[in-house]
């Protein structure tokens, strides 16, 4: 389920934007009473006339409240399944990163260290190779005592 909650504000406007326009004001004096106009289409004066134009705001505020429901019921652990699979393959190769380079590290620095090259040890690298340790070990031998073997007769048949 999933709630929201949103407010909005709209603004609209006409352009060009006029206040006012003029609007002509005719002349219709009728000084002899003969019904025709004595002097027609004479602007008499221009008045202003307002347009009525302005703007319009708008504030919206609600909630948006939405239910979701699965329809396949297995998807939401195999997603979950998925993911963690997704952590533990990183996991391991991160770990696998981790062990190449103390590997590489190992045989760098017992390289160095059986030709004689190591770091001063006020270097800051010194702790680098601090805890690699060169070890020859012993050669492993067992005598061996050999028994002579008991003589074979020849008087058993072959097997077949």
């Amino acid at each position: 389920m999933t709630t929201s909650i949103y407010g909005n504000r709209t603004k609209s406007w006409n352009l060009p934007y006029e206040y006012a326009y003029d609007d002509p004001v005719y002349d219709l004096t009728d000084i002899d009473d003969d019904g025709r106009l004595d002097n027609p289409g004479e602007v008499y004066f221009w008045k202003d006339t307002r347009t009525g134009q302005k703007d319009t705001h708008n504030y919206n505020f609600g909630v948006s409240i939405q239910a979701t429901m699965p329809l396949d019921g297995g998807l939401q652990e195999r997603c979950k399944e998925a993911a963690e699979t997704q952590i533990a393959l990183q996991k391991q190769i991160l770990a696998n990163k981790r062990l190449d380079f103390e590997l590489s590290r190992a045989r760098v620095c017992s390289e160095l260290l059986t030709k004689g090259v190591r770091f001063a040890k006020k270097s800051p690298y010194a702790k680098v190779c601090a805890d690699i340790q060169i070890y020859q070990p012993e050669p492993h031998t067992h005598p061996i005592s050999v028994k002579p073997a008991a003589p074979v007769s020849s008087d058993k048949e072959p097997l077949p």
